[in-house]
This record gives structure tokens, C-alpha cells and sequence, in this order.
């Protein structure tokens, strides 16, 4: 008996990952199991982290924030970022297909490889404008911005301002990290 191969691994679709229980993502045709649930932590920084989205962009016509939704890139592809900024005209339908501008993702045991290495590398190539990947054990946002197609590394932020350019809202987006923690 000879050692598992990647070919041997069962790739699958967007209408296998709709029939799914549970929550997952679906990566080049790889499923990836979005459990246990997110610690209480994680929720209470994600949470933050929507507030207040929602409130810098509250008057934006073309900016919104959403919590984890679908984004279905292609029919081998499907992730939830954990909070994301949308500019976009407002959609009603189970997920998104633009990349969005902003993508938080708050790291955890279960998930910090695949959102540093495999959703880092999705992100740059799909051309999401800020990738910031939060880390809740170090009170740290590290922030990437896409430039000429790689991202760039802004800095680590623990309690900083950071100044969002969000075209095509009419104004930047101005995001205060001391109050995530």
C-alpha cells in the first residue's frame, strides 16, 4: 500500500457544498471544515470589528460591511471571510461574486495556517484591495495591501489609526484598532 497522493483526495463543486451541514469552505475543489465554532474571543473581536465598519460606513452609498457570507469566486471555490467591507450595488442573493475591497480575518487554532498561507495567496490572486489578518493571542492586525498584485505589508497594529482608501465611496475609511480588543 503506497502513501495518499493529492490526485487520490475527492475534489467536489459549489452544488456538493450546498448540500453540506455545517459550515464550511470550499478551496480549489478542497473542503474545509469550519469547526469547532469560533471562540467567544474571536466572536467578541469580530464583533467589534462590525460595529464599527457599520458605523464609519453608515453613510456611504456604495460601501457596506457584512459578517461571514459566501463568496462564490468560481464553481471549485467558496470562503466566509469573517468580516469584509462590500462596494457593490446591494445583492439579495445567497453570496457574493466581486471580490470584496476588505477582508478581517481573526485567526484561530483551527484556521490560522489556512488564513495566512491558502486564503493570503486566494485573496492576492482574486485582488482584494486590504487583507488584515487579526490575531487575538498577540492583540495584533497585521495589514496587507495589494499593490501592483501582491500585498504589501502596511504594518502590525495594536492600537492605531488605519486610513482605508475605499474607491469609490467618497470618503476613506478610517479605522481605529484599539477598539477591537
Amino acid at each position: 500500500m503506497g502513501a495518499i497522493k493529492v490526485t487520490d483526495i475527492p475534489r467536489y463543486s459549489y452544488d456538493d457544498y450546498k448540500l453540506w451541514e455545517g459550515k464550511w469552505e470550499l478551496i480549489d475543489g478542497y473542503p474545509y471544515a469550519m469547526a469547532p465554532a469560533p471562540m467567544i474571543r474571536h466572536q467578541k473581536i469580530s464583533n467589534k470589528i462590525a460595529w464599527q465598519l457599520e458605523n464609519v460606513l453608515s453613510d456611504c452609498k456604495y460601501c457596506y460591511a457584512v459578517l461571514p457570507i459566501d463568496w462564490k469566486i468560481d464553481t471549485n471555490t467558496v470562503v466566509q471571510p469573517d468580516n469584509s467591507i462590500i462596494c457593490q450595488e446591494p445583492f439579495d442573493g445567497a453570496y457574493i461574486t466581486k471580490a470584496p475591497l476588505v477582508i478581517f480575518e481573526i485567526l484561530s487554532k483551527s484556521t490560522s495556517k489556512k488564513d495566512v498561507g491558502i486564503k493570503f495567496d486566494l485573496y492576492e490572486k482574486e485582488g482584494v484591495k486590504y487583507y488584515i489578518i487579526v490575531d487575538p493571542d498577540e492583540n495584533i492586525a497585521k495589514v496587507y495591501h495589494l499593490q501592483n498584485g501582491l500585498y504589501i505589508k502596511q504594518g502590525d497594529i495594536k492600537d492605531e489609526t488605519v486610513v482605508f482608501n475605499l474607491d469609490p465611496c467618497e470618503k476613506d475609511l478610517e479605522f481605529d484598532f484599539s477598539k477591537i480588543w
